[in-house]
């Protein structure tokens, strides 16, 4: 976290320009700007000023919008990421894992191209792309979703589609490899041999075997999800964290950017840590081993 804090920091102060470079202010009151946020002071001494803060939990004060500290807009704009991103987790993972066992039990079969070609197609179209034609079709031409007004749950539909879509393909195609190995071990022809129907195997013994490697990639992927994105809150209009985090770097709000970038490495950690824990109680090896 100290690393993340420093490099952010600093690299930041390596950008050319200013906070306050856009405004077109007489020069007495940039000076009391600067003074105001501590600009004025060497580079070491505000670096030293923020750990400070930051060990209180102090995030400071956003530099572009006044009367505002990073701490406010960070909980105000954190939950329409959160609920966005975890709808579109949820839906990235029951759709990946459901085509994915269905594609590796059906390997190259029908069912199997059908998928592979839809998780293709998944991981080829950018969410900037995705994102203006499902508005095109389901809201300009159908009419028959909002693009977004954050007003009812409808509303969330074609945000979370947008999002889910890449992550789906890729949990997919992940899914599909583990099974199609683990489909091929010993104890699942065991199981088979022992008069276990398909649904059975696959869903008892094949399915637990494969699920740990989604679960390790769900980790990172839900402090993306969670923590918002850009272009689909820019396409949306969502007031999420992606959209004040990209705006907040050619601003140059040097506060809002490390309080973003912390905030996303504390969520990155967490989610980290817990889907690994997940991943281990729920390796049948593992729980052998501690069994034994």
């Amino acid at each position: 976290m100290v690393v993340v804090v420093t490099l952010t920091f600093f690299l930041m102060r390596l950008l050319p320009g200013d906070p306050f470079m856009s405004q077109r202010l007489n020069p007495e009151i940039k000076e009391n700007l600067y003074a105001k946020y501590g600009l004025d002071q060497p580079v070491s001494k505000q670096y030293l000023d923020y750990l400070a803060a930051l060990a209180r939990f102090d995030l400071g004060e956003s530099l572009k919008y006044p009367g505002r500290t990073v701490n406010e807009i960070i909980a105000e704009s954190f939950p329409v990421s959160a609920a966005v991103g975890f709808l579109a987790l949820v839906l990235a993972l029951v759709l990946g894992v459901a085509l994915g066992v269905l594609a590796g039990v059906w390997q190259s079969r029908w069912p199997d191209r059908l998928i592979l070609a839809c998780s293709t197609l998944g991981l080829s179209i950018p969410n900037f792309a995705l994102g203006a034609g499902l508005v095109y079709v389901f809201a300009l031409k159908l009419k028959i979703l909002p693009v977004a007004m954050l007003e009812r749950p409808v509303d969330l539909v074609l945000p979370v589609l947008t999002l889910a879509a890449w992550p789906a393909a890729v949990i997919t195609r992940l899914i599909r490899t583990e099974m199609i190995e683990v489909l091929k071990k010993d104890y699942i022809i065991a199981a088979m041999v022992r008069g276990l129907g398909p649904a059975s195997v696959v869903l008892r013994h094949a399915l637990p075997n494969a699920l740990p490697a989604v679960i390790h990639y769900s980790g990172p992927l839900a402090a993306t999800l969670l923590t918002g994105s850009f272009i689909v809150e820019k396409i949306f209009a969502l007031p999420g964290l992606g959209q004040y985090y990209i705006t907040s770097i050619g601003n140059r709000d040097y506060n809002l950017v490390a309080g973003i970038t912390i905030f996303y490495t504390f969520v990155l950690l967490i989610s980290t840590f817990l889907t690994d824990l997940l991943a281990f109680s729920m390796n049948p090896q593992c729980r052998y081993r501690n069994e034994s």
